[in-house]
């Protein structure tokens, strides 16, 4: 398999699929969705069926007549009904991915961790993982979690490195290096994460999560750049080369993602994990490429 060093060797890779993936989407309205649909389309990797609340606008139902064979169109009554429908195709096999339109994320959550009709594993943790192309950056880097978990237990920490480590391997990395992140290196009760770094550590060593390198605490400079850990005297291979960040609570990961995608001109591809099927919720200030590389990330096999 060949690495996948950023978002245009995606696009490659998905060129190479034989089969397209079937997408259902909760409620497309806007520009921002339409961008996704057609480019989807026109890349050929994605069919879809098109869940809308009240009405199919115009612009949707034309994608319907230029694409008849590739685009179906649902209607239900409402935001919620729309989310169960979409949710419902996924969870009969009917839809590969479920990708959230204009509806608000907490009530698409709600349809999607419905205990009867919903998507979560049976004993699974839901977590958001995210790649990022960082121009200044030689590869994808996969961080968690910047959206879901505020202050993950030592079991969702365990959880999250095993979803950035399968979506590392998805991308091609063989053997990822994992970082813990941490405003400093030491280890101390007064930052609990730190703790559970430790053992995490130990779980990977033991061969927990396959062919991986863990290590840490160590900063985000540290983990992405060579001349930091020689600085500091960090000898590790994780240090300037890592290809996973696993961040210690949602407000570090979530300043980490907007701070990218502002300052450093980043474009980001995120999902859920820990469901039957990939869940695509970005955000609404997600700019239309980051919205289309993550359904692109999520078709990816």
């Amino acid at each position: 398999m060949n690495l996948i060093q950023n978002f245009d060797d995606l696009l490659s890779r998905l060129s190479q699929m034989r089969s397209r993936k079937r997408v259902a989407m909760a409620c497309p309205a806007d520009s921002h969705t339409r961008y996704v649909v057609e480019r989807g389309l026109s890349e050929g990797f994605a069919d879809f069926a098109l869940v809308c609340a009240g009405e199919c606008k115009p612009e949707f139902a034309s994608l319907k007549e230029q694409y008849p064979d590739h685009v179906e169109v649902m209607i239900e009554p409402t935001a919620d009904d729309a989310a169960r429908k979409a949710v419902a195709l996924a969870k009969e096999g009917a839809a590969d991915v479920l990708m959230k339109g204009t509806i608000n994320t907490d009530n698409l959550l709600h349809a999607v961790l419905d205990k009867e009709h919903g998507l979560l594993r049976p004993g699974s943790v839901l977590s958001h993982v995210t790649a990022t192309h960082i121009p200044a950056y030689g590869k994808l880097v996969v961080f968690a979690d910047a959206a879901v978990i505020p202050r993950p237990t030592l079991e969702q920490f365990d959880a999250i490195l095993g979803y950035a480590v399968g979506i590392s391997r998805k991308i091609g990395v063989a053997c990822p290096r994992a970082a813990l992140v941490n405003f400093t290196e030491k280890v101390s009760e007064k930052f609990p994460h730190t703790l559970y770094y430790m053992e995490l550590k130990q779980r990977a060593a033991d061969g927990h999560y396959g062919d991986v390198l863990v290590d840490g605490p160590m900063d985000v400079k540290t983990a992405l750049d060579a001349e930091s850990g020689q600085i500091k005297g960090i000898s590790s291979p994780v240090v300037g080369n890592a290809d996973i960040l696993i961040f210690p609570n949602i407000e570090s990961g979530n300043v980490f993602y907007k701070t990218l995608t502002l300052f450093a001109g980043a474009e980001t591809a995120g999902m859920l994990c820990g469901t039957t099927v990939p869940v695509v919720v970005a955000s609404r200030a997600d700019s239309c490429e980051s919205k289309f590389y993550s359904l692109a990330m999520a078709c990816v096999e």
